[in-house]
């Protein structure tokens, strides 16, 4: 089983979800003990705690690392559509952060949903070039119950996630 985590409380409003992957190397190969922060809004779009978002202390966040296989998965809950600092609103996403042995800085990156309408007109994905956005998408696994998402992470290569300059 991968290293798994839960974003959310018990009891925590919204549609559940589960985000799984692995973390891929240059050479194609799992990267073990990588280790991912997750950081979301809540479903109403709220960081914090309401009516104030504060999304430098986030209420809804997690900490893990990938397993000796580069696996790892979290549950969670949707989040909610949240606006930029141009007010514009932003497609439901959650926020990466990757720290790896051997990487001076952090890597920050999104995980989008696939399906999602609001992804068309997101400020975000919109300034990466469209061949590049597929790796920002989770894909939807089939199945029924509760969603889940396959997010991939590709450090480096051919597929390379599209990360941030923050």
């Amino acid at each position: 089983a991968p290293s798994r985590g839960r974003v959310v409380p018990q009891g925590e409003p919204g549609q559940p979800l589960t985000v799984s992957g692995v973390v891929v190397g240059p050479d194609g190969a799992p990267v073990a003990g990588v280790s991912l922060y997750v950081y979301q809004t809540d479903h109403e779009g709220y960081y914090g705690v309401k009516p104030v978002s504060d999304n430098r202390n986030p209420r809804l966040k997690l900490y893990l690392r990938s397993d000796a296989s580069g696996a790892w998965a979290f549950d969670t809950i949707k989040p909610g559509p949240v606006p930029d600092p141009d007010g514009k609103p932003q497609a439901p996403h959650i926020v990466l952060a990757i720290y790896a042995r051997g990487m001076l800085l952090h890597l920050y990156s999104r995980i989008y949903f696939d399906g999602e309408a609001a992804n068309a007109a997101d400020p975000v994905l919109a300034l990466v070039p469209a061949d590049r956005r597929a790796t920002l998408i989770a894909a939807r696994q089939p199945g029924t119950g509760s969603a889940v998402y396959r997010f991939d992470i590709h450090l480096q290569g051919d597929n390379e996630t599209v990360f941030f300059d923050v």
